[in-house]
């Protein structure tokens, strides 16, 4: 971001938004290049909920444009903290309006026994597939036996989880912590882990 931009490399962000607010329209364009990849980072992390890739970095930076329209100076934590909350707002908004994909096979994407991922012993590592089957040595005929239980299971997750445990299911997808989701979807952080620890324990008793 030299050249051009190195006037505002010094500034803070606080200082940014503050000028932008005062006539200085150029500084957007330093703001939109310097969170860029936090925009593309998220969209990534959104995909495997299914949505075009492209249309979700769009949304991403729709969010961006929100949180530099809405951030309050002096009150909200950080200006990289509201971003990376509106962003993820606007991305996962975008991908539960298109409904091109309700689930991709949960197998590849959850640990179901993760309470922190940072803190994941061998048995919470595991992945949904891994509980399923073991697919180190299978057949064809077994592979398509996995593949149709697969499938059944997320017939059951439609059909077992409430709404709000499937946004928590969805997000727990791409990675994100129960407090993470709790911002992203607006709720208490204690009924969002009790969410994810209910539809934990739900799935298991499904396999």
């Amino acid at each position: 971001m030299a050249g051009k931009y190195s006037e505002y490399e010094q500034c803070t962000d606080d200082e940014l938004i503050d000028r932008l607010r005062r006539g200085e329209t150029s500084i957007m364009d330093y703001i939109c290049d310097k969170y860029k990849n936090l925009v593309r980072s998220k969209a990534k992390s959104m995909f495997i909920l299914g949505a075009d890739s492209d249309d979700l970095i769009q949304e991403g930076m729709i969010g961006l444009f929100k949180a530099v329209r809405d951030y309050d100076l002096g009150r909200d934590a950080s200006f990289y903290t509201f971003a990376e909350l509106c962003i993820n707002r606007q991305v996962y908004t975008a991908v539960q309006a298109s409904k091109r994909q309700k689930h991709l096979p949960l197998n590849t994407y959850i640990s179901l026994d993760s309470g922190n991922p940072a803190g994941e012993d061998e048995r919470e590592s595991m992945k949904l597939g891994e509980l399923l089957a073991d697919r180190t040595e299978l057949s064809p005929e077994e592979l398509f036996l996995d593949k149709e239980r697969v499938t059944y299971l997320e017939k059951i997750i439609e059909e077992e989880l409430s709404d709000f445990e499937r946004q928590v299911l969805d997000l727990y997808m791409t990675g994100m912590s129960y407090t993470q989701i709790a911002r992203v979807l607006g709720r208490d952080e204690k009924a969002t882990d009790n969410a994810l620890q209910r539809l934990k324990a739900k799935i298991r008793k499904m396999l």
